[in-house]
């Protein structure tokens, strides 16, 4: 909106103040922080109305797992579906903030969005059915797929460079993978897999919001500097042209994150639900596949690889010996088999993600 009223300005030469004005939101950085501000106050203003009408139209709320930690049975009735209140404020900050003409906000926006929809559907069949278990596994991960691999196509097509088909090594400046065409496979199994692994991590209230906004920030500054020529070549980067507006992106789903988590704070109001967990991941991992920093997400990400692992390692334990290495999967129910709080749960995942987001972006000099 802001780049059509820049243009606008343009064409009325005695409009030299106004254009003045408006010349600040060709920033980048004002433009973040625009859509902060625009995302926040999106989800504090229309979030109480979300939640009171998806109480009504959900009654029982979300079904909660009797096998799961007994504490959770308190949570019952508890409405879900609060990925709708973050990808509404997301939508919205975007459009009105972003840069309309930049493909690469389509094309991560459009990842979210999908990634979205399919949570949406699994967790309408676990409300109208009232079950733990939504529409078949093998059937949810091929549409992800689908919806991942025409993203990842749609980023190389996009950057013609030789080295959008290539996987950069942190830590070694001159060293990449050339993948050629395989890399949209590559690329579609990163997006897929940060999508469930977020889905995986959001089981105590705030535990993946928080991450979610950490991880989000993190990329932010990576996108704007791999975005600007002469960020990435001081810092031995790979330069994307165009990057630098998913920062933008980012500044919305952490405005849209902190109006959430006003009412996802324990005890919480609203859980995210499929619609927003999956979202949120599969955003996150076409941001890091557009920027070309695959390996660092799962740095940056570290918890969210940490709860998909617990899962994998009990099921192969188990499958293979009858043996459950964790007394609940994923780790965090671990933890509240052995006695931690909720609330020390998630504060203490919290700071694990802020200690591997520092040591991600440690990877952007230590080259």
């Amino acid at each position: 909106m802001f780049y059509w009223l820049i243009e606008l300005s343009n064409t009325f030469p005695s409009f030299g103040a106004v254009r003045t004005v408006l010349n600040v939101f060709r920033y980048i950085t004002f433009r973040t922080g625009g859509a902060i501000v625009t995302g926040a106050l999106f989800v504090f203003l229309f979030g109480p109305w979300i939640i009171d009408h998806l109480r009504i139209r959900q009654g029982k709320g979300q079904p909660i797992r009797t096998d799961g930690p007994q504490s959770h049975l308190a949570k019952k009735g508890t409405p879900t579906m609060g990925g709708l209140m973050i990808l509404s404020g997301l939508t919205v900050a975007t459009v009105l903030w972003c840069n309309p003409l930049n493909p690469y906000v389509w094309i991560v926006l459009a990842v979210t969005l999908g990634f979205g929809f399919v949570g949406f559907y699994d967790d309408y069949l676990k409300v109208t059915k009232q079950t733990t278990s939504g529409f078949g596994g093998k059937l949810r991960l091929l549409i992800e797929a689908i919806i991942a691999l025409v993203a990842c196509y749609a980023l190389v097509r996009l950057n013609r460079d030789p080295a959008s088909t290539a996987l950069t090594i942190p830590f070694l400046k001159d060293t990449v993978l050339h993948f050629g065409w395989f890399f949209v496979v590559f690329g579609a199994f990163v997006i897929v897999g940060a999508g469930n692994a977020v889905n995986l991590t959001d089981g105590l209230d705030g535990l993946a919001i928080v991450p979610v906004m950490i991880a989000t920030a993190s990329f932010a500054m990576i996108a704007y500097l791999a975005g600007n020529a002469v960020f990435a070549d001081y810092l031995q980067i790979k330069y994307v042209a165009g990057t630098g507006e998913l920062a933008v992106l980012c500044g919305a789903l952490i405005g849209a994150g902190l109006g959430f988590l006003w009412f996802n704070a324990p005890p919480a109001s609203i859980f995210m639900g499929d619609t927003g967990s999956l979202a949120l991941g599969g955003m996150l991992g076409s941001i890091a596949v557009a920027v070309k920093h695959e390996i660092v997400l799962a740095v940056i990400g570290g918890l969210f690889v940490l709860e998909a692992v617990s899962v994998i390692v009990q099921v192969v334990s188990f499958k293979l010996t009858g043996k459950r290495i964790f007394r609940m999967a994923p780790i965090h129910h671990h933890f509240e088999q052995l006695g931690w709080t909720e609330p020390q749960i998630v504060i203490r995942f919290w700071i694990i993600s802020v200690m591997l987001a520092l040591a991600g972006l440690s990877t952007l000099k230590l080259r």
